[in-house]
């Protein structure tokens, strides 16, 4: 029993060769909390990826980011021989276009509106915000993530304040007699 034990120990410990233990667990951690922090938002606001959604994103694009670098260092240790590649441009270029996959399934279109364009470029942002965690540039994430909430939730109100303005307006034209509407260059001076 002990020699099973042992050997699942090692096998275990083998899988920190690159980074280690404390510091990918440190690095997944700051991946969820971030992403989990770009998810609260569209949580909050009830849109279809939330808060775990955003989650996994992040922590799924850290352990990508973190395989790719055990994968850098067996290449390092065991030589060319070993068969293991090391393109860390591949990886992003994967992590990419698989959240980028999850992402076009939340944008629904219907006639000239768009639905979920923001949540799937949250969900983007959340895996690139989990590849730098996994690469170890936390601060890089901190930013990115600091300045996407800026952008969900402060420009949220500018955006519906252009909307509700946009709403206004067209009541008021619709409203108006033909003859007394103002013409907007580029419209229509019939309509």
């Amino acid at each position: 029993m002990m020699d099973i034990l042992a050997r699942l120990w090692a096998d275990l410990a083998a899988s920190f060769t690159a980074t280690a233990p404390s510091v990918a667990a440190l690095r997944m951690i700051a991946a969820l909390i971030m992403g989990g922090a770009i998810g609260f938002e569209r949580e909050w606001h009830h849109k279809p990826a939330g808060l775990r959604t955003h989650m996994l994103i992040a922590v799924a694009a850290a352990l990508f980011a973190l395989i790719a670098l055990e994968i850098v260092e067996i290449s390092r240790a065991e030589g060319a021989e070993s068969g293991a590649r090391s393109d860390l441009v591949r990886l992003i270029g994967a992590v990419t276009s698989g959240v980028a996959f999850l992402a076009a399934g939340s944008i629904v279109t219907a006639g000239a509106h768009v639905k979920g364009l923001t949540t799937g470029a949250g969900m983007w942002l959340a895996g690139a915000v989990g590849l730098a965690c996994g690469t170890g540039r936390i601060g890089l994430a901190a930013l990115a993530t600091g300045i996407t909430l800026v952008v969900l939730w402060g420009f949220r109100r500018i955006e519906e304040r252009l909307e509700n303005k946009s709403a206004l307006e067209a009541a008021e034209e619709r409203e108006a007699p033909l003859g007394t509407r103002p013409h907007r260059p580029g419209a229509d001076p019939m309509d």
